[in-house]
């Protein structure tokens, strides 16, 4: 696999390396530390997680410029998805595995392209009520029904922060495809489309809160195209002495998606549960 270097891909490496000066000036002090019920919002803590999610899908059938209808996405997916801490002197490793078995509108299902996501946290960028890491980001080749028969490669960096009943954050990911670019139509490359995934998260009290949900924006390198969901998430977290859950629904829809080349969604709704468990359970 021999990785070729193009504008877009340096202009990609020289944002994560502008992200890692902002880290380098972060708090190294730990101001205070999170409670149980924001770790539980937080897939950044140093803790077990293991997620199930349920999420159905319906699409705009609109016209593109091109003349042809917007092409349609899956119907719906199951996920599972583990968070594995380990902890050093030095810094914290979370590796995330995030597996999906989708299912199309024919009916054919399997399993997508798996993420394994590995985030670096550095002990001075952690400081108690937040964080910030970078890591390596890889995916496996999934059943070509219903997903891209290819592996994949890149970097993901996140940064979150709560203060009071406020939890928010900033998720960033690009990965190229592992595959001679020399085979990619015209006007096509190797780099799939960053993607912008921020986070709020209000506490109202008793477990109970309110978010933005799962809204991953994406801008496509290769098209100059902007894809925006917006979504609204209600969930309640319930504290037990060996760990917590979190469960909560959450429904979205596509606001700004007119020039964006793929699939749009008109509405989704998701159905989640995840366990958290702190280290030495």
């Amino acid at each position: 696999m021999t990785l070729r270097m193009n504008k877009k891909h340096w202009t990609t490496l020289v944002f994560v390396a502008l992200f890692v000066a902002l880290g380098a000036g972060l708090p190294q002090a730990a101001a205070e530390d999170q409670d149980a019920e924001t770790k539980a919002l937080d897939s950044t803590a140093t803790q077990w997680s293991f997620q199930f999610a349920y999420q159905t899908m319906d699409y705009h059938d609109d016209v593109l410029d091109n003349g042809h209808t917007r092409p349609a996405g899956l119907d719906n997916y199951v996920q599972m998805r583990i968070v594995a801490p380990f902890q050093f002197s030095s810094f914290t490793l979370l590796p995330r595995l995030t597996l999906r078995h989708y299912e199309n509108a024919k009916g054919e299902s399997g399993i997508g392209n798996t993420e394994l996501f590995g985030l670096i946290i550095p002990k001075a960028w952690d400081w108690g009520s937040g964080r910030f890491g970078i890591g390596p980001l890889v995916t496996f080749p999934g059943n070509d029904k219903v997903a891209k028969d290819e592996w994949g490669y890149g970097l993901a960096t996140a940064v979150v922060n709560g203060k009071g009943k406020w939890f928010y954050g900033l998720l960033f990911t690009q990965s190229w495809q592992a595959i001679d670019p020399q085979t990619l139509p015209t006007g096509k490359t190797d780099t799939n489309p960053l993607g912008i995934a921020p986070f709020l998260n209000y506490r109202l009290g008793n477990g109970w809160y309110i978010g933005n949900g799962d809204m991953v924006a994406q801008y496509d390198w290769d098209s100059s195209s902007f894809y925006l969901p917006i979504g609204v998430r209600v969930g309640k977290v319930l504290v037990k002495e060996q760990g917590s859950w979190n469960i909560y629904g959450e429904c979205q829809t596509a606001l700004i998606y007119d020039s964006w080349p793929g699939s749009a969604v008109e509405s989704s709704i998701r159905f989640n549960v995840t366990y958290t468990m702190p280290m030495g359970n």
